[in-house]
């Protein structure tokens, strides 16, 4: 075996993780996030948990990106590390669907459809298909299909490419020698389990593995721990996806050690146990592709039902080796956005959105606890409405950089439109936060240096504060559902906001004329009036944000719609302006 047999080997190799990536990544889009809501919904029932696993492992074809996502999952407090550990079995069983695909390979017969089903005819014919759907079909299902189907081909290239790099080693006498040391237990885990650390995923390992029984060198004696201990080497990944999270995020990750390292040692001793008294007739016997995908998968499954009754033992196994200290591990924004959920861009879309509805629910609760101290001071009430605020502000922050990098991901035409339209409302709730907090300020003003409205300034303000409360409401509503409806109406009550906020300062700067008014009230309700303007012209943008992204039209101009509907051309808009006129404008 020469310099130009390992660089196709490594082809081969470059080829087969791209083209299970390239099938994982299509199957995903695909999928739209459903798999991974699946799983947000698992109950206690571990037998559903295991079946959820090998589902989604055998979609996605990687345990470690499923083993992750769950590491995520319980980082956020979305699944509890019971729930979690049956997750993390059945994705060692839905890993081993790659090696039985692989196995195909094997199958022989002059039959016309047996020999269409041979990767050798079929990958290829995948492959064209798979590349005509994704180059020229537009809509985006058919382009994903197409991605799965040439990640297919791909993958089953890169292991013909491997398999021919490997035809030398079949006369090779120190490559028969080699194996022969593999073939002690101890050797042969440790080979498997550092190939697959390395490459960082079993999958991958499994398929080298099979092509490398293509040379008719490896036996059962040598392949047998050589797949034990590729179901440990694949843990790494979740090892190093758990650090810097929560206790029980790190927890899973040793789940998933402890289930393979304790089962290969269990697994270990039962079979050597069997071929030290009994015997296996097939023991040194060459081993094909086929062997290689049955092992793996018999070892996953019986490994699964042996530890399927002791999953709390595992649970308590975890948690002796990551203990808990005294206090409370705090939920903080950087675990609701793990970025090990950047794997699954639609999944990454739904946190983020939950995360500003969350900031768009702070903001509300906010405004509506300030309003109430001009009537009523509450200090422990504005430690709270700032503690809210800082939250907003470290949501908008981390959303902002989260988003950003979910930018650099292969994202559809729908998530980039999201990205756009949730990078804008971040903005906008984040400056009502400012504008309320701006509002917070003036109170404590009021309160420290004894300052106090008119009654008629008070029941002026308190009918501008009922109408600002209200967009508000209206804003966060059109957020949650998406509402084309509620968004068209936010703009005639911005509108009558703004009359009532202009009508407001003449009137209180005739009072400050007439010397009705103090000077400090009177420049402390007019920062009032200014705020409040402001926060409902931020809802206006936040509902235009909801139109855009609503509309059919690929440009939606918003001053074009401002324009049309402040000229009276939208008769729905004349008549809802009429209603808030009614409700708030005739008040004052």
């Amino acid at each position: 075996m020469d310099i130009f047999n390992v660089i196709t080997l490594a082809g081969g190799l470059a080829m087969f993780l791209y083209g299970m990536s390239a099938m994982g990544s299509g199957l995903e889009k695909l999928s739209g996030g459903r798999l991974e809501r699946i799983l947000e919904k698992l109950t206690n029932n571990v037998l559903k948990s295991v079946l959820l696993g090998l589902v989604v492992t055998a979609c996605i074809q990687s345990s470690s990106a499923t083993t992750v996502i769950v590491v995520g999952f319980v980082n956020a407090g979305i699944l509890r590390l019971r729930q979690a550990i049956g997750v993390i079995m059945g994705a060692n069983i839905g890993t081993t669907i790659t090696a039985q695909i692989l196995r195909l390979s094997d199958l022989s017969g002059d039959n016309f459809f047996l020999r269409l089903l041979k990767p050798t005819a079929l990958a290829p014919l995948v492959a064209v298909i798979g590349i005509v759907l994704f180059m020229f079909c537009k809509k985006a299902f058919k382009k994903d299909l197409g991605q799965i189907l040439l990640g297919f081909g791909i993958l089953f290239q890169g292991m013909f490419s491997m398999e021919a790099a490997m035809e030398p080693l079949q006369q090779s006498e120190a490559f028969g020698n080699f194996l022969v040391t593999l073939s002690n237990p101890i050797f042969g885990v440790l080979a498997g389990a550092i190939v697959t650390a390395i490459i960082r995923s079993s999958s991958a390992s499994v398929g080298i593995l099979q092509a490398l029984s293509s040379t008719g060198k490896v036996t059962y004696s040598v392949a047998f721990p050589i797949i034990m201990g590729q179901n440990i080497g694949t843990c790494v990944t979740s090892l190093l996806a758990s650090i810097g999270t929560s206790k029980n995020a790190r927890r899973a990750a040793m789940v998933h050690l402890y289930f393979n390292v304790i089962g290969t040692i269990i697994f270990l001793i039962g079979t050597y146990a069997i071929e030290y008294t009994i015997g296996f007739s097939f023991w040194e016997m060459p081993i094909d592709r086929g062997g290689i995908a049955n092992f793996h998968t018999l070892f996953n499954v019986v490994v699964t039902l042996i530890f399927i009754p002791f999953t709390g033992l595992l649970e308590k196994l975890a948690r002796m080796t990551i203990r808990d200290r005294e206090g409370v591990d705090i939920q903080t924004v950087n675990e609701i956005l793990d970025e090990r959920f950047l794997v699954s861009p639609s999944l990454a879309l739904q946190k983020c959105t939950s995360t500003v509805e969350h900031m768009a629910a702070l903001a509300k609760e906010n405004f509506s606890r300030i309003v109430v101290l001009f009537d009523k001071y509450d200090a422990k009430a504005i430690e709270y409405i700032r503690e809210n605020e800082d939250a907003i502000d470290r949501m908008e922050d981390k959303l902002g950089q989260y988003l950003l990098k979910l930018t650099q991901k292969e994202l559809n035409e729908s998530e980039n439109k999201t990205v756009t339209e949730l990078l804008h409302l971040i903005n906008e709730f984040e400056r009502i936060g400012d504008y309320s907090i701006n509002i917070l300020e003036s109170a404590e003003e009021m309160y420290h240096h004894k300052i106090a409205f008119s009654a008629e300034a008070k029941r002026e303000l308190a009918v501008i504060n009922e109408a600002v409360a209200e967009i508000i409401d209206k804003a966060c509503t059109c957020l949650v559902n998406h509402d084309s409806i509620v968004a068209a109406g936010i703009e005639p009550l911005e509108e009558t906001i703004d009359r009532i906020q202009e009508t407001l300062k003449n009137r209180h700067i005739e009072r400050l004329k007439q010397g009705k008014c103090s000077v400090e009230g009177g420049v402390v309700l007019l920062d009032i009036l200014t705020n409040l303007e402001r926060i409902a012209d931020h809802c206006s943008n936040i509902a235009l944000y909801i139109l855009d992204y609503n509309s059919d039209v690929s440009l939606f101009d918003h001053h074009e719609y401002l324009k049309s509907m402040h000229e009276g051309s939208k008769e729905e808009f004349n008549r809802l302006l009429s209603v808030y006129k009614e409700k708030y404008y005739a008040r004052i």
